[in-house]
């Protein structure tokens, strides 16, 4: 059983920051995942917002580049997401996603954090 939990998130004005942290545990055994952050607004589809891969490789939507930085964190299996210049758009429950392929195939997610932006 492998278990996401994030954190991080909260009510800020435009132009405010916020962090969220993304951990996994349980189960893992020698996997290394893809780390992934998504967002779902209110009457929306979930949204793939920003990843960073295995080799650490980045990348992040357009409609959050320049603003939001994903970078993984203390040890494996674990991602922040920086979030700068806050928009209302940005408003929005924020999951993490672990994803893995080959022998450590697997598509993990956490309940959310949610991130509210006010104007």
């Amino acid at each position: 059983q492998v278990t996401l939990v994030e954190s991080g998130g909260g009510s800020v004005q435009t132009g405010g920051s916020l962090r969220l942290s993304c951990v996994t545990s349980g189960s893992i055994s020698s996997c290394e995942y893809d780390m992934r952050w998504f967002r779902q607004a209110p009457g929306k589809e979930r949204e793939f917002v920003a990843g960073v891969d295995v080799n650490l490789a980045t990348r992040v939507t357009n409609a959050v580049k320049g603003r939001f930085t994903i970078f993984q964190g203390s040890s494996k299996n674990t991602a922040s997401l920086q979030m700068n210049s806050l928009k209302p758009e940005d408003t929005a429950m924020y999951y993490c996603n672990a994803k893995g392929y080959g022998r450590c195939r697997a598509d993990y997610w956490g309940t959310g954090t949610l991130v509210n932006v006010s104007s």
